[in-house]
């Protein structure tokens, strides 16, 4: 992930299945590092290595690259939670965000012995984070007891490097998802749309998070395909489209499985291109699952395309290619700077750094 505002650029460094390659996770990290990112994305799948684990080993083998932990609230106490995060945040002097996430799928989540529906997942995630941050943030013990959870007499010993905490990222367009996120996550985290429909986002999140009196900050998911020339970069994305279709054995889209890629599949079928550069071919091929939305063409193009998307208040992208290490290389020697360096001319022309 690189922020771009107070934000970073981010990445992911996810192990979604099969083993560890702690040789390979270390050069991956050092890659990213090297290449100027912020942040990278730990992800998390009921099937794959703890990426509390992932990140601690990656961290000790980098200097300043922060790393984004996708957690899934309800597999442990948020009390352990919070000292655990609170932990990682001190022994790794702030190299740690928190991604919050209520689960792909219930068949999923069952995999992990969470058998409960995606509504009351949020509900209990909402508690949670409440519990968390009252850990990280209250002087003395407290008791809680509320729908799931009930504690007596808590307090911590470990208290964030980071104040108050370590930021918390969310992602999801269901109500569920965005009355946690407005009262407990300092960032929305969304996948690439068209630019009208991501400010129609932005503003209204706004107004969800202003009810709570908080300011939230925004990133989005991209996967830029690059060329040296456009017709390159466009040659680049049909050939990977063949590749993904072979792959399922059909050319028909799958169907959205939440409404985040249902929003991206009614785009999808209003054509592949929107707003010049953000291709959703890929997303409708696989039906939108994961970050699956392309923004095509030359450097200097896709940047000058991110920074529309920066104008309206995304402040951090978590770029992800095609080509682990070849992708992340080519992002930060051509991409990464200049889209830094586009983003501190439209702050110096505004006066300043926009609320992102």
């Amino acid at each position: 992930m690189i922020g771009v505002a107070p934000q970073a650029t981010e990445a992911t460094v996810h192990i979604i299945t099969g083993g560890i390659s702690p040789a390979f996770l270390k050069t991956f990290a050092q890659a990213h590092e090297a290449a100027g990112y912020d942040l990278v994305l730990v992800g998390y799948t009921s099937q794959s290595a703890e990426g509390f684990q992932v990140a601690s080993f990656a961290a000790a083998h980098t200097e300043r690259l922060g790393y984004l932990i996708a957690h899934r609230p309800g597999f442990i106490q948020p009390t352990l939670a919070a000292r655990k995060i609170a932990t990682f945040d001190n022994l790794h002097q702030g190299q740690i965000a928190v991604h919050i996430i209520a689960g792909v799928s219930d068949a999923e989540q069952r995999m992990d012995g969470d058998f409960q529906p995606k509504d009351i997942r949020y509900r209990r995630a909402a508690e949670y984070l409440s519990v968390m941050r009252r850990v990280w943030t209250e002087p003395g013990p407290f008791d809680h007891k509320g729908e799931f959870y009930a504690f007596e007499g808590v307090r911590s010993d470990v208290q964030p490097l980071q104040q108050p905490y370590p930021p918390l990222f969310f992602g999801g367009s269901s109500e569920g998802a965005l009355a946690m996120g407005a009262e407990h996550c300092d960032v929305f985290a969304i996948f690439g749309e068209p630019l009208a429909e991501t400010a129609e986002r932005i503003a209204d999140f706004r107004k969800r998070a202003a009810v709570f009196g908080r300011t939230p900050q925004f990133n989005m998911s991209i996967r830029p395909i690059l060329g040296e020339t456009e017709a390159e970069a466009w040659q680049k994305a049909d050939e990977i489209l063949a590749q993904v279709n072979a792959e399922l054995g059909r050319h028909a889209g799958r169907a959205a499985s939440d409404e985040s890629g249902r929003r991206i599949l009614e785009a999808a079928a209003r054509g592949d291109v929107h707003d010049t550069r953000l291709w959703t071919a890929l997303a409708k091929a696989y039906g939108a699952q994961g970050n699956t939305t392309c923004l095509v063409g030359t450097a200097e193009q896709v940047a000058d395309a991110m920074l529309e998307y920066y104008r309206l208040g995304i402040g951090g992208f978590l770029l992800r290619g095609f080509d682990p290490l070849g992708d992340v290389t080519a992002y930060g020697r051509e991409l990464i700077p200049r889209i830094r360096a586009g983003a501190a001319e439209i702050d110096a022309a505004a006066g300043g750094t926009p609320d992102a």
